[in-house]
């Protein structure tokens, strides 16, 4: 059975997004932070690539992750790192510069990777500018993109954890 990923709302503007992984948390590390692992698994649903994976993980590095998707859909993302403890915690901003319009704005997302035994809980909590731009991003269908990567991501760590 899957690991499923869970979607809440916190407060006004907040989602929070956890999911358990069947890997030691250094190795879910480093698949979120290296840009050759990233690509593979950080794609979405079937239909859609990841075509820019810039990533630099410090503090006051930057990203920028593009897709794109069926019928010439994309989107780009982009942000700053600002704060960086390997391999436990992120906080980075985020800017949709295309795709995800309900998201348009600058959101602060906060990266917690915690042991639980032999798996790892990822903890996602986005704080987004408004409750309008927090409740567009529930409403886009987010979490099934999330989810399709995440699951990737299980296979992948699954290979490499045995």
């Amino acid at each position: 059975m899957k690991n499923k990923l869970s979607v809440t709302t916190s407060g006004e503007r907040e989602i929070v997004i956890t999911r358990t992984f069947n890997a030691p948390r250094e190795l879910v590390w480093e698949t979120m932070s290296k840009p050759e692992l990233l690509k593979r698994w950080l794609f979405g649903p079937p239909g859609w690539e990841m075509t820019v994976c810039e990533e630099d993980p410090r503090v006051g590095g930057k990203f920028r992750w593009a897709w794109s998707g069926p019928d010439g859909a994309g989107m780009t993302m982009s942000g700053v790192y600002r704060e960086i403890v390997p391999p436990e915690r992120s906080v980075r901003t985020e800017c949709f510069e295309t795709g995800c319009i309900p998201q348009m704005g600058e959101q602060l997302t906060t990266l917690v990777l915690a042991d639980r035994g032999e798996q790892t809980l990822l903890t996602i909590t986005v704080l987004y500018p408004s409750k309008e731009a927090r409740d567009g991003a529930l409403a886009s269908g987010m979490e099934h993109g999330m989810a399709a990567g995440y699951d990737r991501l299980d296979e992948y760590l699954m290979g490499v954890a045995v």
